[in-house]
């Protein structure tokens, strides 16, 4: 599987962070790549061995910011053969975002994933200090930067959607392992972190995001926003996404 973590890692690698609306297709040619490798007999094979990861990436949200990354992390998991989950400690409002998935999956998944949330947060960014000029007030602000997040992670569901209709064959190959279920079987069932306020203030920027969701293309790169990262919590509670 280092060939076609290559492949994806070339794709991340030639990105550009100036235009989102161009994100798409390289992102969904990365789920073509790893949905093609895994028709080779052979390949399924080896990756039957290999072991089941279950971390958390370094990314971290409350309900009141970057809420979205939750709902990010479960589409790109639900397509990459992984199964996302959040961590908190208790008492804590801070929640961290991980993946479980058979090593090679849980590599290229961590990887889109990472890629997918530096693209929204650049442009989150660019909201918040554009609004603060403004003299908005900074509950419209979080709103307006929230609803890019769910905009956009609900355009990219919906741009898989389309892809997989388009390759009904995939569905028997990008599945999530029965080792990988098991391994994540103990936690509190999936449920709604947060909901989207998509009216009001975030309504523009809502439909802004869902627009360059469905525009993502991971040929189109840009730097890590590490400062943007957060060490991964001990475990406490464990949510399946």
């Amino acid at each position: 599987m280092s060939d076609i973590r290559d492949k994806i890692a070339k794709l991340l690698s030639l990105a550009d962070s100036s235009d989102e609306n161009e994100a798409r297709a390289a992102l969904l040619k990365a789920r073509a790549i790893m949905a093609q490798h895994k028709l080779c007999p052979e390949d399924i094979k080896r990756e039957e061995r290999s072991s089941v990861i279950v971390q958390t990436v370094g990314v971290s949200c409350t309900k009141m910011t970057d809420s979205w990354a939750v709902e990010l992390a479960a589409v790109i998991a639900t397509n990459y053969c992984c199964k996302a989950f959040r961590r908190r400690t208790k008492g804590a409002k801070i929640v961290a975002v991980g993946f479980a998935g058979l090593e090679e999956d849980f590599a290229i998944c961590k990887e889109i994933f990472l890629y997918a949330y530096d693209c929204v947060k650049v442009r989150v960014n660019e909201i918040r200090k554009e609004n603060r000029e403004k003299g908005y007030p900074a509950n419209d602000i979080r709103k307006m930067c929230n609803g890019y997040g769910f905009g956009f992670a609900r355009g990219l569901k919906i741009a898989y959607v389309q892809q997989q209709e388009q390759h009904q064959e995939w569905g028997l190959v990008l599945v999530v392992p029965q080792e990988v279920e098991a391994a994540i079987a103990s936690y509190k069932p999936p449920s709604v972190y947060a909901k989207a306020d998509m009216r009001g203030a975030g309504a523009a920027y809502a439909k802004e995001g869902f627009e360059d969701g469905m525009a993502f293309d991971v040929s189109r790169r840009i730097a890590p926003t590490e400062a943007d990262r957060k060490p991964e919590l001990p475990i406490e509670r464990e949510y399946a996404s």
